[in-house]
């Protein structure tokens, strides 16, 4: 009989099942398996992939096309809901004039000449300074780019605007009783002479109607109507000149009532706007 072979414990005891992977080595396992698609998933990609569009359009569109065209529609809108006509920003004294521009110049204002002189020694230019402004004042308030200018203002060589409407005041002597009222003269461009008799005719009308103050018939001078900025602003703006009172049968109302003044003046202009 053979001998019995040793026993060797790592030969003849057979193999038992083999033992479950660790967790750490599990976990290892499972991250490499791909994760299943869910709807939030979905959802969080897109919205990523949105916000990288929308970041990149910012960054590549300018802040002022925006901004202006927002703001443009917006103002648009108002107004066609107001039934009201779309107008022109607030004046920036830095701002160049445009064709939607209103110039008012104040008779005499910085210029050697004071117009008119008083006994009181209140002059022409002063008055029509005043005036002039409140006229500003009024359109801009309603949203109007208004330029108060000076008689000589450099601004008029080439002025383009929508209108421009030049204040004066007339003689503080006494002439006769009959010395009393207004006069308006238009300039005579042939290019616009259709609009030049339409603001003509506003600034009559509207005048009279806001202050009572007479139309002072066949007293319009070749000062006004060859007044010099009529020759000196863009053909196209449409322009007249005002004298709005006698400094001495109407000094009382024009000192005393400026706003009526420039009120009536105003409702001209807006006269020619809106019809």
């Amino acid at each position: 009989m053979k001998p019995a072979a040793e026993f060797d414990p790592a030969q003849d005891i057979p193999e038992g099942p083999r033992s479950a992977p660790q967790p750490e080595k599990l976990r290892r396992q499972r991250g490499n398996e791909p994760r299943p698609f869910t709807f939030w998933r979905g959802l969080q990609t897109a919205l990523a992939a949105a916000f990288v569009v929308a970041t990149l359009f910012t960054l590549w569109t300018p802040g002022s096309l925006v901004e202006s065209s927002l703001e443009m529609r917006m103002a648009q809108a108002l107004q066609s809901d107001l039934g009201e006509e779309p107008v022109g920003a607030a004046a920036d004294a830095t701002q160049e004039p445009s064709a939607t521009s209103i110039g008012i110049v104040s008779g005499h204002y910085g210029f050697d000449d004071p117009g008119a002189v008083c006994t009181n020694g209140v002059t022409e230019a002063e008055l029509n300074l005043e005036i002039a402004t409140l006229v500003q004042k009024s359109l801009t308030d309603m949203g109007y780019q208004v330029d108060l200018l000076e008689e000589f203002d450099d601004r008029l060589e080439g002025y383009q605007g929508r209108v421009l409407v030049s204040i004066h005041l007339d003689s503080c002597n006494y002439i006769n009783d009959q010395a009393t009222g207004f006069k308006v003269a238009a300039a005579l461009s042939e290019e616009n002479l259709a609009a030049s008799q339409k603001l003509t005719t506003c600034l009559s009308e509207r005048y009279a109607e806001v202050t009572g103050l007479p139309y002072h018939a066949g007293s319009v001078t070749d000062d006004m109507t060859y007044y010099h900025a009529f020759s000196e602003i863009d053909p196209q703006t449409t322009a007249a000149i005002i004298e709005a009172g006698f400094m001495n049968m109407d000094y009382t109302f024009i000192t005393e009532q400026t706003d009526r003044v420039a009120e009536g003046i105003v409702a001209g202009i807006l006269c020619y706007f809106n019809n």
